[in-house]
């Protein structure tokens, strides 16, 4: 069964505890959080604050996912929010690797995350020591976009990059995850699918998180 990673991006803000309590409730297994600078993507979402309230509302793992420059700066911080799961973009981080070792010296799990436009081939020297690579299905900054067809390719070539090394690395999806695509998603080699509007903006949340789950 694939993980199911809800974003929280698309949650209505007003009622935040009521869609944490949700997720809780239904067989979602990761809170998936976007932080967004403004800067490395076109909008802002949400921080630190945040997170920390997120974090007291579950129990189940908080994935985070930056899309900032400098993210080494604020590792430690997202740790003590109760980040579970931290992703940072290869394209923001010129010594990528010792930002991976960063994030494990704090503790948690640590993802790369990979933009449209850039060659899984260029994550073959970071696999090793990488627990998620978040492959970025739409262009990243926005919600409620459609998912991008050559996604299937790039999932289906790192999935061989990683079994022909037996590395244990999860291929997590984000992007424009539908009901109508999971199951190619998944039969392409992934593992995690991040779920937005797919989820919060349907009549029966937690009956989506069931569909996807038994994809």
């Amino acid at each position: 069964m694939p993980i199911i990673a809800p974003s929280l991006l698309a949650a209505n803000f007003l009622n935040l505890e009521q869609e944490c309590r949700m997720l809780n409730e239904s067989e979602a297994d990761w809170f998936h959080l976007d932080v967004m600078d403004g800067k490395f993507v076109p909008n802002i979402s949400f921080g630190l604050p945040v997170i920390e309230q997120i974090r007291k509302a579950t129990t189940k793992t908080c994935d985070v996912h930056l899309m900032i420059l400098d993210p080494g700066n604020y590792a430690e911080a997202f740790k003590n929010a109760g980040a579970d799961i931290l992703s940072v973009h290869i394209e923001a981080c010129p010594h990528l690797h010792r930002n991976i070792q960063q994030i494990k010296s704090l503790g948690m799990q640590a993802g790369v995350a990979i933009n449209p436009h850039t060659p899984v081939n260029l994550l073959a020297d970071i696999l090793a020591d990488t627990d998620v690579v978040c492959m970025m299905s739409v262009n990243p900054g926005f919600g409620a976009q459609k998912f991008i067809p050559h996604t299937i390719e790039k999932i289906k070539q790192l999935r061989k990059m990683i079994d022909e090394k037996g590395f244990k690395t999860l291929i997590e999806i984000d992007g424009g995850v539908t009901l109508e695509n999971a199951a190619e998603i998944i039969h392409a080699g992934a593992h995690v699918l991040v779920a937005g509007n797919t989820v919060f903006k349907s009549s029966d949340p937690k009956k989506i998180i069931q569909q996807l789950k038994n994809i």
